[in-house]
Formats: C-alpha cells, structure tokens, sequence
C-alpha cells in the first residue's frame, strides 16, 4: 500500500470512529488544526482536522501545521498497522511529534 493510500485510509478510520464515537466527537468540538506528517525519507503531507473529522488530505512540502509527525515511512506504516506504539517509536528515536501537549495527546486517537 503507497502512504497515500495508508494516509487516506487513516483518514476514514479516524471520521469513521469520530461518527461512532459520540466522546471523542465531544472531545473535538471545536477544535480545528493542521496536521503535518513528514516522512525523513519521503514527501510531507497535511491533513485538517476541523467539526471532529479529519478532511483535506494533501502533499504539503511547505506551510504551518499545529502538529508535526515526523518518521519515516517503514515506522508510520508499523504505527498505523499497530506493529509499534507511538510511545515505543518516540523513545527508540523514530518518531518526533511537536506541538502543543494536548495536541500530541489527542494524535494517539489518530491512530
């Protein structure tokens, strides 16, 4: 699978779960961001996250985000297929988030 179609398939994961989920539905009231995951040995993309879903999935070489995941890809599709936690991958060095500390809180619920 291409990180884009990983990406995109996160992507309905989390709006899928968003719908099901009437907590974290609550919890994202009114939060809206600008997600940025850039791969050490590949391209960046961004993804909003606004009304408690994640829309907008695009290449973003450049730009501001509220929270950047940064990896390489053999790590973000481990992440994504629950191989490795996020705690396990930013201890071993291969996983860097920064932002604000709630917003890397709220990134465990992306996955």
């Amino acid at each position: 699978m291409t990180i884009e179609e990983t990406l995109a398939s996160l992507v309905d994961r989390f709006n899928r779960k968003a719908e099901q989920n009437p907590a974290l539905a609550e919890e994202l009231d009114g939060v809206a961001r600008t997600i940025r995951v850039r791969l050490t040995d590949g391209s960046s993309y961004a993804v909003d996250l606004a009304e408690g879903r994640l829309r907008n999935l695009r290449t973003a070489e450049n730009g501001t985000s509220d929270l950047t995941i940064t990896t390489d890809t053999a790590t973000f599709h481990a992440l994504v297929a629950k191989e490795i936690g996020p705690m396990k991958a930013i201890v071993t060095r291969k996983l860097k988030i920064e932002g604000s500390l709630e917003d890397q809180l709220r990134f465990r619920k992306l996955l």
